[in-house]
């Protein structure tokens, strides 16, 4: 696959307030994390597949800070991610969920850790409308030694309206080394 020369980066200096609390490495591992959305690891090719829907998504999603156990981003709303109403469409408010949750609970859990998504559970409270901008805000609940859980707020950019609510449980597990 090629570089993601011909898309931004989703974590630019110009854009995105980084802690001073947090590892720049760590920094680096959700800057590769989400650009794994659209270019998998092929570690992972067993689990995963190459989709049409990672590219759409990584092509709309900036980081606007990253912390420990927090993450910022910014959603545009673009008519590929919607649906016959015009809304941000279910299928990629979870996505984006999963996603984001993920790389939150990275930002805690150790890389000889496997994450496993064990539960998502997401309430639908409002429609993003087609153009608009919306916030999301993953943040660790609690992360333990076998168990991460993390709270993810899509809210509208220019009123904070809630419009999105999902809670994600990730079991961790210790990768092998056969």
């Amino acid at each position: 696959m090629s570089s993601s020369s011909s898309s931004p980066s989703p974590i630019s200096s110009e854009t995105t307030t980084i802690t001073k609390e947090i590892d720049p490495t760590n920094v680096s591992l959700v800057e590769n994390f989400l650009k794994s959305l659209t270019y998998p690891d092929s570690s992972l090719d067993d689990f995963a597949s190459f989709d049409s829907f990672s590219v759409l998504l990584q092509n709309n999603i900036r980081a606007l800070s990253v912390e420990h156990g927090r993450i910022t981003c910014s959603v545009v709303v673009t008519p590929a991610l919607t649906n016959y109403f015009n809304g941000l469409h279910g299928g990629a408010v979870a996505s984006i969920a999963e996603r984001l949750s993920m790389a939150c609970a990275r930002t805690l859990v150790s890389e000889d850790k496997h994450l496993f998504l064990g539960e998502l559970s997401m309430s639908y409270l409002s429609a993003a409308p087609v153009s608009s901008e919306v916030v999301v805000e993953g943040s660790v609940v609690r992360s333990g030694r076998n168990l991460t859980v993390v709270n993810v707020e899509f809210k509208m950019k220019d009123t904070m309206k809630v419009t999105y609510l999902a809670r994600a449980t990730f079991y961790q597990s210790i990768i092998s080394k056969l």
